[in-house]
């Protein structure tokens, strides 16, 4: 049996890519230096991945900031306004990625969206009714020639086409059918220019079709392909769908003209019943994806050669594969030099699944696979209890009503009594969170964890960030301020670290977009709050004002979907163990006299499925009412903040009035405010503060673009729900840039308040 991957991590062992970029975007250093560190990266994967026995072995997986983003740029659908700049094609590709500000002129960044059901974050393409769609660009076919050169004839990964116009937004009049023909065309092109360069196999990657399609969608994707694939030539097609099944299409994909179709069997839950109850055609080769490309926990082999044997049954034509890219998941397990072997022998890093893979292969070409060394050693493994249970946290679960899930008195009257309470003016300024985390903060930190600088010592440090970072806010004239976060390294591992049940690693870093890697906590047993987690610095930042400073939580659904989550209970369970805990740290701050209390739910979306049928009982009406019980308990006075961000809220945006928070913030500038349009026509209860502008780009907005976004929200939202803030936390800005704004967020705030004040 032979054995592949979808495609693997760009980013380092030790994330030398982020710190490469991030300096070439300082200036400190040029553009043949940052492109030679990414070209070692490349050949350390390529190399890495041909010493691990794996047969097909992918190129174009690498991306300096992502792989859609390549795409468009591959087909030149690139807006004129970033074109119009004059820079490099490196520099104008990560204007789009990133923003510009500079003598070149002002664009903000393209938008950006969460891919799928993952926290990692796509670019989305913007195509203009004037977009001329042609091959134009070299990337693939230098990165393929690349490889060649030592002597690994790879498997080129494009993002499919279907998939690319599904993503795409279209900014003008045109629509998907307006540029079919033209995308198709230069699908052909790809193709022709991978023949002439001796490619064996092309991947097209179509997540897009694990969605709900209808019948447009389904003739869409056919007569792309039927295009694409009349004139192929030599080179063999895979289609490559991941995080789902394709039982929309599945007839459809087995009927075209293609050599490989890659099925995912881990979250494709119809995979193996559409094989059994369609068969697998015979002049077509199955790449199974049934080693987790998500999640860290080591393959079951027992149960893996159970599906392998009942796919047998219906095609020998298989290729071992990952269920998605590896870019989910840590590089190698090598660097995790602190980690007790006895966790650290349950997990598979990206380099350990290439391990897997082989012995994989090894068990199912052996003549007796139960016999194996590897497979007896898995299967010793799998039958090890492990340590972290606790009966106290279950039954707390189990015992939790529909009661638990009010909160009394119903949100018109709390608003009043808020309102009433808080005497806010109109258009009230804050922030989501997090301030610029420093280099002096961030060495504390590390100084701390290394033990060259004592516990008191830095946490006067932090006390000191937090006076400054309150004096300023005040400065600016912010009504609802935050203390800064100073003393958090992630807005999940922070927390976990004051949880019991998890475990903490020390270079696992996963990439969540352009240059920002998270280092997700592990959940090893039931989860309980060992301690109070943010009461001491919300207290004392409290201390400092007359002003309301908000509590800063991050909500269970985000804490678990930012975690590497157990596989031997339901989500559902580790939810509500995790919501019992922030619940008990609500109600301390509460009884702290912490008067604003802010439960972040950015990534409420992440686990959604991606199809509506599977939305309540797969994920719905636990996640919400996971929210609803942090704060069923508080007060009528209590105000209950919550926040999302780079995610499509319109078709859930009843359920997310349904948590019955008091107000929400949403990252909105990206997509141009398309937010609005959604809360008007659902008559959104829920006061609302849509991002005013983009944090995740350096560039810094003015005070008549902030006036511009303000006014455009008033025509949608009543003046009276509306709050003004950025997008998103602070935290990866600089200081120079995060008081720029904020100065022009509150000169704006108050302008638009004084305009409207005789209005209300």
């Amino acid at each position: 049996m032979n054995t592949t991957i979808i495609g693997y991590p760009r980013i380092g062992n030790l994330r030398e890519l982020k710190f490469a970029s991030e300096k070439y975007f300082k200036g400190e250093i040029n553009a043949k230096e940052l492109n030679e560190t990414a070209k070692n990266i490349r050949l350390y994967n390529l190399k890495l991945q041909k010493e691990s026995g794996l047969n097909f072995i992918p190129s174009n997986d690498f991306s300096f900031y992502d792989n859609v983003l390549d795409t468009a740029f591959l087909l030149n659908a690139i807006p004129e306004r970033y074109t119009a700049l004059g820079l490099s094609s490196l520099d104008t590709y990560f204007a789009a990625a990133r923003g510009y500000q500079g003598e070149n002129g002002d664009v903000k960044a393209l938008a950006m969206k969460k891919w799928y059901n993952t926290n990692y974050h796509y670019m989305v393409p913007e195509i203009e009714d004037n977009a001329d769609i042609r091959l134009t660009g070299t990337k693939p076919f230098d990165l393929f020639s690349e490889a060649l050169e030592n002597n690994i004839n790879t498997r080129p990964v494009i993002t499919g086409a279907y998939t690319f116009l599904k993503l795409a937004r279209f900014t003008g009049t045109k629509t998907v059918t307006d540029f079919t023909e033209s995308v198709a065309k230069a699908y052909i092109s790809i193709l022709d220019k991978f023949a002439s360069l001796g490619a064996k196999w092309v991947q097209f990657d179509e997540p897009s079709l694990v969605k709900d399609m209808t019948a447009s969608d389904i003739t869409l994707f056919v007569s792309l392909y039927e295009k694409i694939l009349a004139s192929k030539k030599d080179v063999k097609v895979l289609i490559q769908t991941y995080f789902g099944d394709i039982r929309d299409c599945y007839k459809d994909i087995c009927s075209l003209n293609l050599d490989g179709i890659g099925l995912d069997f881990i979250e494709g839950k119809e995979t193996l019943k559409l094989i059994k109850a369609n068969g697998f055609p015979k002049d077509k080769i199955l790449f199974a994806g049934l080693v987790n490309g998500k999640n860290i926990w080591r393959n079951n082999y027992e149960n893996t050669l159970n599906i392998i044997n009942e796919i047998k049954k219906y095609t020998e034509n298989i290729v071992l594969n990952t269920s998605c890219s590896l870019l989910h998941v840590p590089c190698t397990l090598k660097n995790e030099e602190k980690l007790d072997e006895s966790y650290k022998k349950h997990f598979t890093y990206a380099e350990e699944k290439l391990t897997e893979l082989n012995e994989l292969k090894n068990i199912t070409d052996s003549k007796e696979p139960l016999n194996e060394t590897s497979f007896i050693n898995n299967k010793k493994l799998h039958a090890e209890t492990r340590t972290g249970g606790n009966q106290e946290i279950r039954n707390k679960v189990a015992a939790l009503t529909e009661k638990d899930f009010v909160r009394l008195p119903e949100f018109a009257e709390r608003e009043k009594i808020q309102k009433e309470r808080f005497k806010l003016p109109l258009f009230p300024s804050t922030t989501i969170g997090s301030f610029p985390q420093t280099a002096d903060v961030k060495s504390a930190r590390t100084a701390l964890r290394k033990g060259s600088l004592n516990i008191n010592d830095y946490e006067k440090l932090i006390e000191n960030k937090i006076a400054e970072c309150i004096a300023l806010q005040e400065e600016l004239g912010l009504d609802v301020l935050v203390h800064g976060e100073f003393e958090r390294n992630d807005m999940v591992e922070y927390f976990g670290e004051c949880l019991e049940g998890y475990i903490f690693t020390e270079k696992a870093w996963v990439q969540s977009y352009g240059t920002r890697c998270v280092k997700p906590p592990v959940v090893w047993g039931d989860i309980k709050r060992a301690k109070p987690m943010t009461v001491r610095w919300s207290t004392y930042a409290q201390s400092l004002t007359d002003k309301p400073v908000k509590g800063m939580l991050t909500g269970p659904v985000t804490i678990l979907n930012w975690s590497f989550p157990r596989e031997d209970i339901s989500l559902k369970e580790s939810v509500f163990q995790i919501a019992l805990a922030i619940r008990e740290e609500v109600l301390d701050l509460e009884a702290n006299g912490i008067s604003i209390i802010q439960v972040d739910e950015a990534a409420l979306r992440e686990k959604l499925p991606l199809r509506k049928s599977d939305w309540k009982e797969d994920y719905l009406d636990f996640a919400i009412p996971a929210f609803r019980y942090i704060h069923s308990g508080v007060k009528p006075e209590t105000q209950i903040h919550t926040h999302m961000c780079y995610s499509e809220f319109a078709d859930i945006i009843k359920d997310i009035d349904n948590m019955d928070a008091d107000v929400i913030t949403f990252e909105a500038s990206r997509s141009d405010l398309a937010i609005l349009d959604v809360l008007k026509e659902n008559n959104f209860r829920t006061e609302v503060g849509p991002g005013v502008y983009d944090i995740h780009s350096p560039r810094v907005p003015s005070k008549e673009e902030i006036k511009d976004a303000l006014n455009k929200m008033i025509s949608l939202v009543k003046k009276d729900k509306l709050w003004v803030n950025p997008d998103c936390g602070l935290k990866t800005r600089g200081n120079t840039e995060t008081i720029k704004s904020l100065k022009n967020l509150v000169e704006a705030a108050k302008e638009i308040r004084y305009e409207n004040s005789r209005t209300i």
